[in-house]
C-alpha cells in the first residue's frame, strides 16, 4: 500500500460535540426546534446543506442562514471541541515509518479541516488535506480521492480510503481503490458492509494490518 487516504470526523477524531453544538446554536438562532442529539449524531458526515433540510424543511434561505450560524460558532470554539481517538496516534505512526503517503480526506470545507489536522498531534505525517467546498451538497469524496490518486501518482491498486461512513465506501469503490470501514466512528458496521467495504477495522491497532501490501 503506497497511498492512505483517511476520513477526519468520525475516523481520526471524535468531533461529536464541536458538530452537534453547533447545529444546536445555529438551529437556535432561526428558533428551530433541534432534533435529539443521537438525532443529530446521524448527521455527522455528510455536508450541512444536506442535513439542515432534515430540520428546516425545503427552505433554501433558511438553510443558508443556518450554515452561516453553524460556522460562526465552529470557526469560533466548534473546532477545538474534538478529542483523537485512542490508538489512532500510533496507527498512523506505524504507517508513516512504513513509508506510506498519508492525506486526509474530509466533507468539512478546506478552512477547517486543515486547521484541525494541523493541531493534531500526528498532523505531520498528513501530506495534503482535501476538504469539500463551501457550497457543497454533495460529499465531493469520489473527486477528492480521484484527485489525490493523480496529486500522488500512485495507482488506484496501491491505495485505500479508510472512513466510518458510507459516503467514504463509495468513494473508494468508486474510485477501484481499497475501502476501509471503521467501527468506531459515527456510521455503522451494517452501512459500511452495506457500501461494499473491503475490510472492517474495529480497533485502529488493526489498520497497519488492513493496509499491508499483502491484505
Amino acid at each position: 500500500m503506497r497511498l492512505a487516504l483517511f476520513d477526519l470526523d468520525g475516523t481520526l477524531i471524535d468531533s461529536e460535540a464541536g458538530i452537534v453544538n453547533s447545529i444546536e446554536y445555529a438551529l437556535g438562532r432561526l428558533g428551530a426546534p433541534s432534533p435529539p442529539r443521537e438525532t443529530l449524531r446521524g448527521w455527522i458526515g455528510p455536508p450541512l446543506r444536506a442535513t439542515f433540510p432534515l430540520a428546516l424543511g425545503d427552505d433554501p434561505a433558511a438553510v443558508e442562514r443556518a450554515v452561516d450560524h453553524y460556522r460562526e460558532r465552529f470557526s469560533d470554539v466548534g473546532w477545538q471541541e474534538h478529542r483523537v481517538y485512542d490508538g489512532i496516534a500510533g496507527a498512523i505512526d506505524a504507517l508513516a515509518a512504513r513509508g506510506v503517503a498519508l492525506a486526509v480526506v474530509t466533507s468539512k470545507v478546506d478552512l477547517y479541516a486543515g486547521k484541525i489536522v494541523r493541531s493534531l498531534p500526528f498532523g505531520g505525517h498528513f501530506a495534503r488535506v482535501y476538504a469539500a467546498s463551501p457550497g457543497s451538497r454533495d460529499s465531493e469524496k469520489t473527486a477528492m480521492i480521484a484527485r489525490a490518486l493523480a496529486d500522488f501518482d500512485v495507482a488506484p491498486a496501491a491505495a485505500a480510503m479508510i472512513g466510518d461512513r458510507h459516503f467514504d465506501i463509495e468513494g473508494a469503490k468508486a474510485n477501484a481503490v481499497r475501502a476501509v470501514g471503521v467501527a468506531w466512528g459515527f456510521g455503522s458496521v451494517d452501512e459500511l458492509r452495506d457500501a461494499g467495504a473491503d475490510a472492517i477495522a474495529d480497533a485502529p491497532a488493526q489498520l497497519p494490518g488492513l493496509l499491508a501490501p499483502s491484505a
